[in-house]
């Protein structure tokens, strides 16, 4: 059906909607793993820990909330032989069309952290 007056039609706000922080923490840690290059998310021991105790992080993302804005940092490790600025890119614009075809919320900042460059394990170095 096709409206030819478009001035007419309201939009109509009943209730709220809610994300859980753990559904925006897999979307991002999602995002992050889609990208070719990145081989790994940093996890460490005390990951469990921050995850157990705070509702904010899940293994190797942070995500901080300023005001009406959101902060995400990702710590990830990148396959040898690629471009690591052009792999840290693409990591935070996979992120940043994933919540926001997910989100109605502004992010302020995605930091990508590249922790290290993860050889093949079959080859010598």
């Amino acid at each position: 059906m096709m409206f030819e007056n478009k001035g007419n039609i309201k939009k109509q706000t009943k209730g709220s909607v809610t994300y859980g922080s753990d559904i925006v923490l897999s979307v991002i840690n999602l995002a992050t793993k889609e990208i070719a290059g990145v081989s790994s998310i940093v996890t460490k021991f005390g990951s469990a820990l921050k995850r157990w105790f705070s509702n904010n992080y899940y293994d190797g993302v942070k995500v901080s909330y300023v005001k009406n804005a959101m902060n995400v940092d990702v710590y990830i490790n990148v396959c040898f032989g690629y471009n690591v600025t052009e792999v840290a890119f693409r990591v935070q614009e996979n992120i940043k069309n994933s919540l926001s075809g997910m989100i109605d919320i502004k992010i302020s900042k995605i930091n990508v952290h590249v922790l290290g460059v993860e050889f093949p394990k079959d080859e010598p170095i």
